[in-house]
C-alpha cells in the first residue's frame, strides 16, 4: 500500500504589525487614505508578500501599546513590528522614563517572538519647553542605538508645520501628507524586509 504524505500547507504571508496612535489610525480621514494602507499598496507594488496588520488606536500611549502587544504578538505572529507610539505620552506631559521603559519593553517583547522592530521617532511642539522636548526626542535615538533597531529619526519630517500637511488641530496630518509619511518610513523599512531574503 502506498502512503502519500499530504502536501504541505501553503505558508502564510509574512506580517507587519503597526502599533501606533491616531497618526497611524488615519485620524480625520478614511482608513484607505492613511499611510498604513498606502504601505500595503507599496508592498504589493514592489513585490513583497507581506500583509500589514494595523493595530493603531487614536489616543494610544506607550502604556496602552505595551498592555496590548503580548496578545497582538500571539494572535498575528508578525515578522516585523513598527512602533509609532510616544506622541500622546509627550502631549500629556507623562514621565519620560516611563515612556522610554515602555518602548524598550515593547522592543524586547517583539524580539522574544523573533520579530524585527522599526521605531518611528517623534518630536513635540516647542511650547512644551526645550528641556522636555529635547529629552523626549532623544528617547528614540538612544533606544535605536542601544537596542540596535532600525529607526526613523522623525516620522513627521516634511509634514509637521508644512502648509496643507496638517489638520486644523496642528497635531494630525492631512490625507495629503500620508504619502510623505510612507516615504519617510519606506527607505528604512525595506532593508528590514530584505533581512531574511
Amino acid at each position: 500500500m502506498l502512503l502519500v504524505a499530504p502536501a504541505p500547507a501553503r505558508a502564510e504571508a509574512p506580517r507587519i504589525l503597526v502599533l501606533g496612535d491616531s497618526i497611524s489610525a488615519a485620524y480625520g480621514m478614511e482608513l484607505e487614505q492613511g499611510w498604513v494602507h498606502l504601505l500595503q499598496q507599496r508592498l504589493q507594488l514592489e513585490g513583497y508578500p507581506h500583509r500589514v496588520v494595523n493595530a493603531s488606536i487614536s489616543g494610544e500611549t506607550t502604556a496602552g501599546g505595551l498592555a496590548r502587544l503580548p496578545e497582538l504578538l500571539q494572535t498575528h505572529a508578525p515578522d516585523v513590528v513598527i512602533l509609532e507610539l510616544g506622541g500622546n505620552d509627550g502631549l500629556r506631559g507623562l514621565g519620560l522614563q516611563q515612556t522610554r521603559d515602555n518602548l524598550e519593553r515593547m522592543i524586547e517583547l517583539a524580539r522574544q517572538q523573533a520579530a524585527r522592530v522599526l521605531l518611528l521617532g517623534m518630536r513635540l511642539p516647542p511650547n512644551y519647553g526645550a528641556v522636555y522636548t529635547d529629552a523626549f526626542e532623544r528617547i528614540y535615538a538612544q533606544l535605536a542605538g542601544e537596542q540596535y533597531v532600525a529607526s526613523v529619526p522623525f516620522f513627521m519630517d516634511g509634514v509637521a508645520l508644512e502648509p496643507g500637511m496638517m489638520q486644523p488641530d496642528r497635531i494630525h496630518p492631512t490625507s495629503r501628507a500620508q504619502p510623505q509619511l510612507l516615504d519617510n518610513v519606506w527607505p528604512v523599512l525595506e532593508p528590514v524586509l530584505d533581512a531574511d531574503s
